[in-house]
């Protein structure tokens, strides 16, 4: 073992002891290898392998720290039990929470204070200011962990923080200052506290479903159960019986098809798309079933026809100065995946045959006697599937700065790497086209604002690279990630359905698809006028049906976002520097198997 390797060994045991000694638990199994499978008593920790500067190691105990404080401070059923309802809520309730246990061991332990203190203003240190231009660019999740974590750590403030606070400052003085005395005193006791801090987001002025909001969706379809069920038949109509047969899934007859709200939107529908999304409702245990209230605005754009050519190079010379940085380390990655596949590739020989290439090596038996007949070699290939591989890219506002960057450099280096194997890449990426709605939430508020309308907001998909171009002749396009203004909100589920309906239609005998995201489906404009959950319903729902009804092979990597709550092959990574190590070595022991799977 050569000195560095020494180091990260030694690393690894001083972290695994703090994460015990903090945690008080001495028989927790530590893992550092990014898995999603946890067993009962274990923790999965990032791996190291591209640890380079102070700060990552840094970064890195940190995260431990924190998920120790979590095993001791955090009692679960208290959690669930003042959870409130809304995704945005929930995510604010969870940045509240981490404050709380993280703040009880900062207290008690001084170098873990310094860790975590650390960690974040390091964070803030590399975003750019012009990176926040408007109030758009700030969510409500950011502004409130900085407000929180500025009162209960006292983080170094810089011109960049200042800017992200001064969109929410107003709003948070009104409703959280006044009680932040009285929220740090019950830090300790963890019902009190989270009962408190579900006051707090509710006074805050957002647009999310609570309890309150569904508790009134139920009396409304108690009251008039024909609305449910004319909206059900509206979304419904003329399905087939039919849900055992995978090719009845795929190729759509027309009495398939489930009309979306007007007539001019369905004809928009790829045929395969709505019988996807008509047998992901079928299958859904909810009542209330997804749909969609207009999707005549909705764009599906080649990334070359968002944005002039000039500026797209601009852009991709910016990405290449930001390449330089990661190139060696992922590069290094890269190399490993190329080995990979080329051993699989490897060529062999069939020998002592009476005709092909004359095999050199049995010469020597044709000199010592010269009776014995020539021998002759053919080549043949080792059996390797022919594999199309798609990355589908978050591009949603909080994937801005050196997130989308770093999806950006590495799905272009995966590409290259894949390209010299023969495997070919998709690059797609998914937003809207608005902030709050766009001509969507326009129509709706012209056609009188009718309840429960569906998905409300413009979709836009783009695709960076198809699968039959080549690198160089697209490697431009990936620089328009880093286009101001582009990345708004995310839309999951739909975005997924649109993916896999163009990995099912190619030839190649084995698909993967592999998402990319950080954080839940979220849309301000479709969230405020349905239940909480209702994208995040639609995403389950979607993956639940594709890795049961299809050979598509699904691999999620949530950056700072836990995503197994949605992907059976999921990973969680806390610093986007990881992304390149995680996809790459993910996709290593996915092309290393050999697969055999069930079609239910």
């Amino acid at each position: 073992m050569d000195e560095k390797e020494l180091l990260k060994e030694r690393f690894k045991s001083a972290v695994s002891s703090a994460v015990k000694a903090i945690s008080e638990n001495f028989d927790l199994e530590i893992k550092f290898d990014n898995s999603s499978i946890t067993k009962k008593n274990s923790l999965n920790l990032p791996e190291i392998v591209n640890l380079t500067s102070l700060q990552d190691f840094t970064n890195l105990r940190a995260f431990a720290d924190s998920e120790a404080l979590k095993i001791k401070y955090n009692n679960k059923n208290i959690y669930l039990k003042n959870e409130p309802s809304g995704s945005m809520s929930k995510t604010l309730y969870a940045i509240a929470e981490k404050i709380r246990y993280e703040k009880i061991g900062c207290n008690k332990l001084k170098g873990v204070k310094n860790n975590i203190t650390q960690c974040y203003e390091n964070k803030y240190k590399k975003r750019k200011i012009d990176e926040v231009a408007t109030e758009a660019d700030v969510p409500i999740t950011e502004a409130f962990e900085l407000y929180l974590r500025n009162h209960f750590f006292k983080i170094k403030q810089n011109q960049t923080t200042k800017k992200v606070l001064s969109y929410w400052q107003e709003s948070f003085d009104k409703n959280l200052k006044p009680k932040l005395k009285e929220l740090e005193k019950c830090i300790e006791n963890q019902n009190s506290y989270s009962e408190l801090v579900v006051d707090l987001i509710e006074n805050l002025n957002f647009e999310d479903s609570v309890s309150k909001d569904k508790t009134e969706d139920k009396d409304t379809t108690k009251e008039d159960p024909s609305s449910s069920e004319e909206n059900n038949n509206e979304n419904n109509q003329g399905q087939s019986k039919d849900e055992n047969s995978v090719d009845s899934d795929l190729s759509l007859a027309e009495s398939d098809m489930e009309p979306s709200s007007e007539n001019e939107d369905s004809e928009q529908k790829s045929e395969k798309e709505v019988s996807i999304e008509s047998r992901v409702n079928k299958k859904s245990p909810s009542k209330e079933k997804y749909k969609v209230f207009t999707s005549k605005f909705d764009e599906v754009k080649n990334a070359e026809e968002l944005e002039k050519e000039e500026e797209i190079s601009r852009l991709r010379k910016n990405l290449d100065q930001q390449l330089t940085n990661l190139q060696n380390l992922i590069a290094k990655l890269a190399n490993k995946l190329q080995r990979q596949l080329l051993a699989k590739q490897n060529r062999s020989w069939e020998f002592d045959l009476e005709e092909g290439m004359l095999d050199a090596s049995k010469l020597s038996r044709i000199i010592v006697n010269p009776l014995h007949s020539l021998s002759y070699k053919i080549e043949k290939e080792t059996e390797f599937k022919d594999t199309v591989v798609t990355l589908l890219i978050d591009n949603s506002g909080s994937m801005r700065g050196r997130p989308i960057s770093v999806a950006a450099i590495c799905a272009d280096i995966l590409s290259r790497t894949l390209e010299r194997c023969s495997v070919k890449v998709e690059i797609l990426g998914f937003t809207t086209k608005n902030w709050k709605g766009g001509q969507s939430r326009e129509k709706w508020n012209q056609e009188n604002k009718p309840i429960n309308p569906g998905r409300l907001n413009d979709l836009r998909h783009i695709i960076y690279k198809p699968a039959d171009k080549q690198w160089r002749q697209a490697k431009k396009n990936l620089g328009l990630m880093l286009k101001e203004g582009l990345l708004k909100e995310n839309i999951d589920g739909e975005a997924l359905i649109w993916a896999f309906k163009r990995i099912v239609a190619r030839k190649e005998e084995r698909k993967i698809l592999m998402v990319i995201s950080d954080g839940a489906p979220v849309d301000d404009s479709t969230l405020s006028v349905n239940s909480g959950d209702y994208l995040e319903k639609h995403l389950k729902q979607t993956v639940k049906w594709i890795e049961e009804n299809s050979d598509v092979e699904i691999l999620a990597v949530g950056i700072g976002h836990d995503v197994t709550r949605y992907y059976k092959k999921a990973i969680k990574i806390a610093d986007v520097q990881e992304l390149g190590d995680v996809m790459i070595n993910q996709l290593t022991k996915l092309f290393s198997e050999d697969k055999q799977r069930t079609i239910h």
